[in-house]
């Protein structure tokens, strides 16, 4: 496969100064920018798939396919999941004595 090369960007000295000093051993700026920029893509594709799904959910609920929870439903299963686990780790402490 044939590869291609990114734009050069200008950016200030003070910029390149920092950066110079974040790399790790045996690491070159180019690298750096490359993962850089393959994290900044990934977060945008994990970011739009997020968007997709939360899209998708409110067009259920708005068709009556999906329930939905008050807050005070939400957090009153919580602060059971919450005390439930609470419980279970004291009878472990207990039985462990």
């Amino acid at each position: 496969m044939k590869t291609a090369t990114l734009p050069s960007i200008r950016v200030e000295p003070e910029l390149r100064d920092q950066l110079e000093g974040a790399l790790s051993a045996g690491e070159t700026v180019s690298a750096f920018i490359e993962t850089s920029v393959r994290q900044a893509l990934r977060k945008r594709q994990l970011d739009a798939e997020f968007l997709a799904r939360a899209q998708a959910s409110a067009e259920r609920v708005k068709a009556g396919l999906e329930q939905t929870y008050t807050i005070e439903e939400s957090m009153a299963e919580l602060r059971a999941l919450t005390e439930s686990a609470r419980a279970r780790l004291e009878k472990r402490k207990v039985h462990e004595s």
